[in-house]
Order: C-alpha cells, then structure tokens, then sequence
C-alpha cells in the first residue's frame, strides 16, 4: 500500500534555517517547502548557490537618540518564496548623538640615539586632530598621542606615524574616526663633535693554498664609531679604518677571528669591544676530470660460464675539488658490469662507477651502456705428455 505523502503529516518539516548576520529565518516556496527540496528544486539551488540571497537589514530612519526596538525586515531575491519563521524577529538599537571633538596632539619619545648622536627639536605637522565618534565613546578620550623611537638613530627621521586616541586610564580608544590618520614627525639628529663613523677594511696579506678559492670577506660590524677628546683628531682620519693584518698563507678552511683596528693614538672605538669580527670564506676549486680507457671488471658471473665485453674500455668523467682530483690514484676509481642472474647470450648492461673518496661525483660514462656476452665454458682437453722411446 503507497502513502499518499513522503512525510507523515503529508507535507515536509520545516527546512534548515538560514543563517543571516541578525539571526536565522526559514523560507519555503508557494509550492512546496525549500528546507528538504526534492533534487530538481531549481530555487532553493539557486537559494543557496547564491551569496546574499537572503539579506536581513534594520530601518532606522527616523529615530532619534536613545534605545529602540526595530524589526528586521528579511529580503530573499529568489523567487517564488515564502518567510515562515525569522529568529529573532527585532532586535534592540541604540542609537547616539554624533560628536566632534579636536584633541592636541602629543609627543611621547622612547630609546636613545646612536652614541655620539644628539637629537634636535622634534616638529609635528599638524599639532591636533580631530576625532568624531558616539558621543559616549568621545566623552571618554583626554589625549592624543603619537609614539616615535630615537634608539639606535644616526640619521634624520622624518615620517609618518599612526595616531592613538587615549582615554583618562592612558588605554587606547577604538571606534573613533580620526582626522587626519596620521602626522608627519620630523628629528633632527647630528653627531656631536669628537665622534665619527667610519667604515671597516679587513687587511689581508699571504695566499691561500694552491687549489682553493676565496669565497668572501666580512667583517662586523662594517661601520664603528671611533671617539676622540680632541675633535681635530677625529676630522683628520679619513673615512676608512683598516684592521691588523690578516695572514691567508696556506689556508685551506674558513677562518673566524677578531682582529683589532689600526688607530692613531689617543682615538678609541666607542664601546666595550676594541675589536672586530672577520669572517673569511675558503673553498676548494671544483673542476672535473676525464679519465679514459678505464678497465671494466665483470662482477656477479655464474659458475661454469664465461664474459666478454665489447668494448672493454670507456671514459669516465668527474667532478670535485681541485685539490682532491689532483691525487686520484687508478685504484680509486673501479667500473663494473654485474652480471649476477643472467642466463648466456647477449645482454647491454649498463656499467657502475665506484669513486673510493670522498666529494666526488661521477658525471658521464662514455659510452653508457656496453655490450656483455655470456657463454658456457668450454672444457679444457688435457695435453698429451710425450713418452721418451728406449
């Protein structure tokens, strides 16, 4: 016996609600519910395919300051439909005057400039701004406040900085439109007499080991401030500071150490250290070699049979450091063609380098593949011993 409905009350439940930023609503066309749709619903795919198909939106012209009760007005843009339920139906609203209010603008200055560097007087364009906001979140702002940092400086600062709104307990205040967004903050910084930066030359003097290269030189910090209580001292050394010399003889490996700096007298580096960090670069030369005719050993060949291979020779080459290709010897490097498993007959094998030190590599085989022919051995007829007649 057939049911004269898929569902038990003889129409759909209710479909899922849809969710809007107010709440959730549930919509069903004029014919038939949209939550469960059979598969050819053409509106409720294009209900859910669609982004914003449903919008929720409030009307609020009209009121004035103070709280309301509004109800949430449901638009769908699918048609046909119907609203059976919108949850929640109103919402409450409060609503304030709008205010304006001009704040000046203050400086508030962190960290120290580079030793041997003074700040000058600090200009702000504009000195105040104007917040606009609800009133009640206005009423709260005392201050305006741009944060600028002097630590580390040795050049003039002149940039943009964002603005903070600052309430009696000096928290930050959001929410409030601020114009304008930012101020332009200018610093004067100078040196002060007596100081001067001056650039890093790392003096070397030798040379490297025959087969290797020098990658790079650096030294830390490149800049130092040196000091001296007689400014005409200072101005006399030129914008350069060498290091002590150092020695590169026969260097085979990077090399790390401080060095101290060539200074005339009564002139120092400003801070702890009088020293510098070097840091210097050394690499074996990479190249490659090509060794020709190397033998080819069979490995792996079956008892009672026999190998030949054409050609019997190849080339190899390879790469690696200078230095270590140069002391190759014919036992460190082995071609072999294993033949482990094979059967007789004819087989192109292709051949396997083995290179007995370390950072080689093998880069061709020249040919790559050789031809091996395995054969039953033939036995051996024994020679006749001749007889001595009487």
């Amino acid at each position: 016996m057939r049911s004269s409905s898929a569902y038990p009350s003889g129409s759909p439940p209710f479909p899922p609600p849809t969710r809007t930023k107010y709440g959730c609503i549930r919509i069903r066309s004029r014919s038939r519910w949209l939550g469960t749709p059979p598969p050819s619903s053409s509106a409720w795919e294009q209900l859910t395919a669609q982004e914003n198909s449903v919008q929720a939106t409030l009307d609020l012209s009209g009121l004035s300051a103070g709280e309301h009760t509004v109800n949430i007005q449901i638009r769908v843009l699918v048609r046909p439909y119907q609203i059976v339920l919108a949850n929640p139906a109103s919402v409450s609203v409060k609503l304030e005057p709008l205010a304006t209010q001009p704040l000046p603008l203050e400086l508030s200055l962190s960290g120290q400039p580079a030793t041997g560097y003074q700040a000058g007087e600090v200009t702000l364009d504009p000195t105040e701004v104007s917040i606009t906001g609800p009133k009640s979140i206005v009423d709260l702002a005392v201050r305006a406040r741009v944060l600028v940092s002097l630590d580390g400086v040795r050049e003039n600062i002149d940039q943009s900085y964002p603005i903070q709104i600052i309430d009696a307990e000096n928290a930050t205040i959001r929410g409030l439109t601020v114009t304008p967004d930012a101020v332009r903050v200018t610093v004067p910084v100078s040196q002060q007499g007596g100081f001067r930066d001056v650039a890093v030359k790392v003096v070397v003097q030798g040379q490297i080991a025959s087969g290797y290269r020098l990658e790079d030189i650096s030294v830390f910090p490149p800049v130092v401030t040196l000091f001296a209580t007689n400014p005409q001292l200072i101005e006399d050394i030129p914008g350069v500071v060498e290091t002590l010399p150092l020695d590169l003889q026969d260097a085979k490996e990077n090399i790390s150490t401080r060095l101290g700096l060539s200074l005339p007298e009564n002139i120092s580096i400003v801070g702890g250290s009088q020293t510098v960090q070097v840091t210097v670069g050394i690499s074996p030369i990479q190249t490659s070699l090509t060794l020709l005719n190397q033998p080819i050993n069979i490995i792996g060949l079956p008892e009672g049979l026999d190998a030949q291979v054409l050609p019997q020779n190849l080339d190899v080459i390879i790469s690696g450091p200078l230095p270590v290709l140069d002391a190759l010897t014919p036992q460190d490097v082995v071609v072999n063609v294993d033949v482990s498993g094979l059967e007789p007959g004819t087989h192109q094998l292709t051949p396997k380098v083995e290179v007995f030190v370390s950072n080689v590599l093998v880069e061709s085989i020249l040919p790559g593949t050789v031809e091996v022919i395995l054969f039953i051995q033939q036995p051996q007829t024994p020679t006749p011993t001749p007889t001595s007649r009487p």
